[in-house]
């Protein structure tokens, strides 16, 4: 087959010209440092690197998310641990106001200690992130959590029941926030004790004890128990009214500081009941489980003087009783939500770990698809260029080889 001048001319201008194209090609590359500048460099890798760039973004807000996430669970980690620390305090001050040689003024001095500690907790419910937020107002974060009630007992919570969640990662939301209501107003179902009471109006001089778990698997434990006394002759008797079913024992025989039996507990009742007193015994979700309304009727027993009365001495050691017992619970319900925010941080945490290994695998992954060996790629170059500058120098030689340059 034979090659006419202009077909070889033509056949070298154009091996020549693609080479040129591909050093300007494999220029940018070295000089961009990326292997991928437009989607027609490699449409497949191309896509490949959109959606590593997708899924970089959505790592980033993940990141973002979970850092926002772990700062309001310290926050209310931080804060739930400031709330245990002055319920123990109240505890503390319940046990002192017990001490029999305390005057009225004593006991006075204490309602006034309580007091500071009850403003303390109900500024520590009303806690506000640094965006100004409420922690503790479920979803209305604009709003105060908790505010006094007009009628000087206990306080109103006055957020919402939804919770804050964020999503941490592609398969988990974590709350962030837990109400005022299931922290000062609620107790922890399997960490409280049935609460002791006396009723009011009481003229005796009996005291209820704390309540004593003989048997927790007792079914009749979720009942209210209520220990009537009667007196006659000189006899004092009671009887056991259990709501529900609604039945009442017997009468018996009462020795003060004898183990009453109610179901799978037991309490002692001390001092000499008169006719007609009757003391409570009742599930601790059941009654009264809102910290303030504990506090604020403390507060107002220990402020009645009692000296000289043996009735009034019963009143405050019956109250004592009930508030040693609510305060307790309340504790115990703060302490079990602290537990739940601590277990909540470590998942953030982990998530956190689990992200930044993602990331750096994300981030590899992008660079090998779209960025160059800048060594393998300048030995490419230059590879090309001196192959290109051999096929430049052998086509300038072959033009001189013409059948008219040895006839002249």
């Amino acid at each position: 087959m034979r090659i006419s001048s202009s077909q070889y001319f033509n056949l070298n201008v154009s091996s020549m010209s693609d080479q040129q194209s591909t050093l300007a090609t494999m220029y940018q590359q070295i000089s961009s440092g990326k292997r991928i500048s437009s989607a027609s460099d490699d449409p497949l890798g191309a896509a490949q690197a959109v959606t590593l760039t997708m899924q970089s973004g959505a790592l980033s807000q993940y990141g973002t998310n979970q850092t926002q996430a772990l700062s309001s669970l310290q926050q209310e980690d931080s804060t739930l641990s400031d709330v245990s620390n002055v319920m123990q305090s109240v505890q503390t001050q319940i046990i002192h106001a017990g001490d029999g040689s305390l005057t009225d003024a004593d006991r006075s001095s204490i309602a006034t200690v309580l007091q500071g500690y009850r403003d303390q907790l109900m500024n520590l419910g009303n806690t506000q992130d640094t965006n100004g937020n409420y922690i503790f107002s479920g979803t209305k974060g604009g709003s105060a959590a908790l505010t006094n009630n007009a009628s000087g007992v206990g306080a109103s919570y006055d957020g919402d029941l939804g919770q804050r969640t964020v999503q941490i990662n592609s398969s988990r939301t974590v709350s962030v926030g837990d109400t005022a209501a299931s922290i000062f107003q609620s107790v922890s179902a399997t960490e409280s004790s049935s609460v002791p009471s006396a009723t009011t109006g009481n003229a005796g001089t009996g005291v209820i004890s704390a309540v004593s778990m003989n048997d927790s698997t007792n079914t009749s434990n979720s009942s209210t128990f209520k220990i009537n006394f009667a007196v006659s002759g000189g006899a004092t008797t009671y009887t056991v009214t259990t709501t529900p079913p609604g039945t009442t024992s017997a009468a018996q025989a009462f020795t003060a500081g004898s183990k009453i039996t109610l179901g799978g507990q037991s309490v002692q009742i001390s001092g000499a009941p008169a006719n007609g007193d009757s003391f409570n015994v009742q599930p601790a979700a059941s009654g009264n489980t809102d910290v303030f309304t504990t506090l604020d009727n403390l507060i107002s027993a220990l402020k009645q003087p009692l000296t000289g009365s043996s009735t009034a001495q019963a009143t405050l050691s019956n109250a004592l009783a009930t508030a040693g017992t609510q305060i307790g619970n309340s504790l115990n319900n703060v302490l079990a939500m602290q537990t739940s925010v601590g277990g909540r941080e470590q998942q953030v945490q982990a998530a956190q770990t689990a992200l930044t290994t993602s990331q750096t695998q994300n981030k590899s992954d992008l660079a090998n698809l779209t960025s160059i060996d800048l060594v393998s790629s300048i030995s490419s170059y230059e590879l090309t260029q001196n192959s290109l500058q051999a096929a430049q120098m052998a086509f300038s030689q072959i033009q001189k080889m013409s059948l008219f340059n040895y006839l002249s």
